[in-house]
């Protein structure tokens, strides 16, 4: 079981450590609505982001160390990736629904491979760019990492070494978010990044400004003292 101490010093990856729910999420759909998608890389504040959308008070916000609750989605989402890029089976709307349909808001991977689909799947759900500190990222192990491996292959059109990665974050970087600037209506869109705080990101959802700081998780001071 994790302790406070684990949590200051690798902030979100000691939830692994309490993962007890490993029920699967197939046979559920949507309860809540879709209200808005952040879709920057990882390592790019979205931990950060997860935690301002709760404050905000949007329902469940979903990020990539939500597997950490519950390792069977990992396996509905490798699926749904070999389906659409390696043609093996279907995917559509429902699939998404069914795993995260009990969520307001999503950011991270894996669900930004299916950034096209989700933006027309959800017409009134907004779209977050938030610029990033392009940093090196750390996987655990098992199913996890087997989502986030290949994961990190798709967003980068490929390789899976860490120099084929360093050579192409960044070009992948930046079809990305060009990508998602052309498939965006422009008012459902906002671009910004960490530094502007609660300001932009509360005007844009229509949001009352919480009196508590913006939230920075993840640091890289806490990664190099965890890892």
């Amino acid at each position: 079981m994790a302790t406070q101490a684990d949590f200051d010093r690798i902030d979100n990856y000691a939830r692994i450590s309490t993962t007890t729910k490993t029920s699967t999420r197939r046979k559920c759909n949507r309860v809540v609505p879709m209200e808005i998608f952040c879709l920057c890389y990882s390592r790019a504040g979205t931990l950060s982001m997860r935690k301002a959308l709760d404050i905000l008070e949007f329902p469940k916000p979903y990020h990539f160390s939500s597997f950490y609750d519950n390792l069977q989605n990992c396996d509905k989402w490798l699926q749904l990736a070999k389906a659409k890029f390696e043609g093996k089976g279907t995917y559509g709307k429902e699939d998404i629904d069914k795993l995260l349909g009990h969520c307001g808001a999503v950011m991270d991977m894996p669900r930004h491979l299916f950034t096209e689909e989700t933006i027309e799947w959800y017409p009134e759900a907004k779209v977050v760019l938030r610029f990033p500190f392009l940093r090196s990222w750390t996987l655990p192990s098992g199913r996890i990492a087997g989502v986030g491996i290949a994961g990190v292959d798709k967003q980068i059109g490929g390789g899976n070494t860490v120099a084929a990665a360093k050579a192409r974050l960044k070009e992948m970087y930046r079809k990305h978010y060009a990508f998602v600037r052309s498939v965006t209506p422009k008012e459902r869109l906002l671009e910004d990044s960490l530094a502007d705080g609660w300001g932009p990101l509360c005007e844009f959802l229509s949001k009352p400004m919480p009196t508590v700081p913006f939230p920075h998780e993840n640091e890289t001071a806490r990664d190099k003292k965890g890892f």
